[in-house]
């Protein structure tokens, strides 16, 4: 491989070997010295005052060195933005769900911890609680926060155009109500902490984080300690998808109980703790009304989004305002209506999950618009191809497309796929359906910008040292990164060495989400990289009496262009510098914040400077005896801009393919007056090696000018499309139209049996 092969180019993730051979230390692997370990006590109640603790019998067990309650903490909430900031670490004088955080203790092993926590007696008044949006937004429903009227805490309207002038305008009307699910994250690592403190109160924590600097501001605002005194290291992590973007129990009573003790402290969630008590998925209420003209074109859409927020706010609020782009930024249209609630219940917290909140949007819109063209007799591809956004356009709600491959993307999977040829035409229960998908490459959430910063190091060998703040949560970043990097630089990936998200050591980042790490943690690392070359062409100028515009990089050598018998190797021009009487370091230094014009007051303009789109076609079997759905294929279209790392980006579609199709047909977590009946893999149904067929993908590649050589972030993108896909292929083959995800057995045959009249 030349350096200059370093993107485009199939490139296996620089830690596989690491992780696959065990080498690789996640933060449950790590150990301290004299560590103790820590677990926490939860509420039994879903809505219950707390009249009294006592943890006398507790701390007198054996082996146990602290055992901390609400009254031991500063009392300081916390949560995204300043408005919606509603959750203590440790409850004070209330709980508010199953698993709320009470008490916790540290021990020297986690039986003693466990027979502490059993010792402590909690006096509570148990409390009415609601368990669902529409009761808790009843007149009179009990509030599960003084403050909050009728349960909502988060309201949003967005209007665009005249919505009533778009529906009389229309020939047709059609309005449905789909609804999803408790969906969680599933990551195969659990939540754990680990935190310790020094004689001088200096906090350290390693956490499997996606957000190491807000993490670091978070535990400092709560514990109240200055920024400096906390540090924040991110180890490999088991999977993120949102679960990570939020400090919870874990974190804040690892650090409190290290604090406290002088001993580093270790918390690790069960598989329980992770299902009940860390965070899921919004599950929605959405309400569609479309209005279009008998040719397919769409003219006018009101969307009603009701969300279960469960006890606490987390992203809540903001994640229920991300369906209004999901239907203005992928197909035309002229009027909108778009309301959303966000409601506290009885249940556990729901937040961030792949996709923040566009995938139940995206179910309804995609699956109505099937509807439409098979009542209104049109083509499913005509219909998404007549009203699909184009690049050059600017959206209803001011979204400036500067690349688009949608279109493309439908062209590419109809014709990969014969969807044409096979639409309504299989027969004995087999279907095929298609849906498309926008979503960002990064976006303003909590704070007034999205940048992110790097550094990049010439080491005296000529190899690099690449400083990054975003972390790598499993998505391959540290491998593109690098990648990005020796292209900039002329070395090759292996030889770029990447330090990452550790507050103490790498320059800020805003984290990983929102698909931002590509497109703008990349950007950022060809600052870094074209700042250092500019410094190494600097160096070597004066060795080659050259004017450092004139040279360039060939084969890790720095030579004269037109010249190349005047070259120096980078290893000279770096050594050149260091060892000059100068003594400079060769260290260059960038970021990126990318230009947007989003307005938050008015909810219009660009929230990011590139869009990923892409489109999806699954083919179903059903078996009209049983209901149960076999999928017969998954074929994907990705327009991903200039593809850093094909494989890498094949490895995110498929894995974002797989987790749609999860959420289509098994995964829900069965839910009992606020207890999760089924918190375990053994009982929540995932995907199996069986259920997932061979995946497709096909990259489209618009190039993004304001992407690093032309990318664009999909992390998320995958997954949006592959649930209407789905049912779309199920109503092709039984022709009745499903609204309700997953879509289980029980649902078909009742489906069919209503069908039969």
């Amino acid at each position: 491989m030349t350096a200059h092969g370093a993107i485009g180019t199939r490139i296996p993730a620089l830690d596989a070997v690491a992780k696959v051979s065990g080498e690789a230390k996640f933060t449950n692997d790590l150990t301290l010295p004299e560590m103790l370990f820590g677990k926490i006590l939860r509420s039994p109640h879903p809505h219950a005052r707390i009249l009294s603790i006592d943890t006398t019998r507790a701390s007198r067990v054996a082996g146990v060195r602290a055992v901390v309650t609400g009254k031991d903490t500063l009392g300081i909430k916390y949560g995204t933005i300043e408005p919606f900031m509603d959750e203590l670490a440790l409850a004070v004088d209330k709980v508010r769900y199953i698993g709320d955080e009470v008490a916790a203790v540290a021990a020297v092993d986690e039986d003693t911890a466990l027979e502490a926590l059993d010792l402590i007696h909690v006096e509570y008044e148990p409390l009415p609680a609601v368990f669902t949006p529409e009761e808790a937004m009843e007149p009179g429903a009990p509030r599960l926060h003084d403050h909050v009227e009728d349960n909502i805490s988060g309201k949003i309207r967005i209007p665009a155009g005249d919505v009533e002038k778009g529906f009389r305008e229309s020939d047709h009307v059609f309005e449905d109500t789909f609804r999803s699910g408790w969906i969680t994250h599933c990551n195969l690592e659990p939540h754990v902490a680990l935190a310790t403190a020094d004689l001088s109160g200096r906090l350290t924590v390693w956490c499997n984080t996606q957000v190491p600097f807000r993490f670091r501001d978070d535990l400092a605002k709560t514990l109240g300690l200055p920024l400096g005194m906390v540090r924040v290291i991110k180890p490999f992590m088991g999977g993120g998808f949102g679960a990570r973007w939020e400090i919870l129990a874990v974190d804040f009573c690892a650090a409190l109980l290290a604090r406290k003790t002088g001993k580093p402290v270790k918390i690790v969630y069960d598989r329980p703790e992770v299902f009940s008590a860390s965070r899921r998925k919004v599950p929605m209420s959405v309400y569609l009304k479309t209005g279009v003209r008998k040719d397919g074109t769409l003219i006018a859409k009101h969307c009603r989004v009701i969300g279960d927020g469960g006890a606490y706010n987390g992203l809540g609020p903001q994640i229920i305002s991300s369906g209004a782009t999901q239907l203005t930024n992928l197909y035309r249209f002229e009027h909108l209506l778009y309301e959303a609630y966000h409601v506290y219940t009885n249940n556990p917290v729901t937040s961030p999950m792949r996709g923040f909140g566009n995938n139940t949007v995206r179910f309804a819109d995609d699956s109505q618009l099937d509807r439409i063209a098979r009542e209104l007799n049109l083509d499913p591809v005509e219909i998404r191809l007549k009203n699909a956004i184009r690049q050059s356009d600017v959206t209803l709600l001011g979204a400036k497309m500067k690349s688009c491959g949608l279109g493309e993307c439908i062209e590419t999977v109809t014709q990969k796929t014969d969807f044409r040829s096979k639409h309504g035409k299989l027969g004995n229960g087999r279907g095929i359906g298609m849906a498309a998908a926008v979503y960002v490459s990064g976006a303003k959430i909590w704070v007034p910008h999205d940048s992110s910063s790097a550094f990049v190091k010439f080491n005296q060998d000529g190899s690099v040292s690449l400083l990054t703040g975003t972390a790598d949560i499993g998505q391959g970043s540290t491998t593109v990164l690098a990648q990005l990097a020796a292209h900039e630089l002329g070395v090759l990936p292996r030889e770029v060495t990447v330090i990452a998200a550790d507050t103490d050591v790498t320059p800020y980042d805003l984290g990983t989400y929102a698909s931002r790490v590509t497109f703008i943690a990349g950007n950022a690392v060809l600052a870094a990289a074209r700042d250092a070359k500019r410094q190494l062409f600097e160096a070597a100028a004066e060795k080659l009496e050259a004017n450092p515009d004139d040279l360039e990089l060939q084969n890790h050598s720095i030579q004269v262009r037109g010249a190349p018998h005047k070259s120096i190797s980078i290893c000279e021009a770096v050594k050149a510098a260091l060892f000059s009487n100068k003594g400079i370091p060769i260290m260059g230094r960038g970021s990126y914040n990318p230009p947007t014009d989003y307005d938050p007051q008015v909810r219009k303009g660009s929230r990011t400077a590139a869009y990923a789109f892409g489109a999806q076609v699954a083919e179903v079997e059903v078996n009209r005896e049983t209901g149960q759905v076999k999928v017969i294929s998954l074929s994907a279209a990705q327009d991903c801009g200039f593809a850093i790392n094909p494989m890498a980006v094949e490895g995110q579609v498929e894995g974002g393919v797989t987790m749609g199709l999860g959420q289509a047909l098994f995964e829900d977590c069965f839910m009992e007056e606020g207890r999760t009946l089924n918190p375990s893999f053994a009982e929540y149904k995932i995907p199996s090696a069986r259920d997932v067929p061979w995946i497709r993908t096909y990259l489209v590649e618009s190039m993004e000018p304001e992407g690093p050589y032309g990318a664009k972030g999909i992390g998320e993108m995958p997954q949006l499309p592959t649930c209407p896909a789905i049912a779309n292929a199920i109503y092709d083959a039984i022709g009745v139209q499903i609204k309700t995800l997953p879509i289980t057995p029980e649902k078909i045959l009742a489906a069919i049996s209503e069908q039969k009249g």
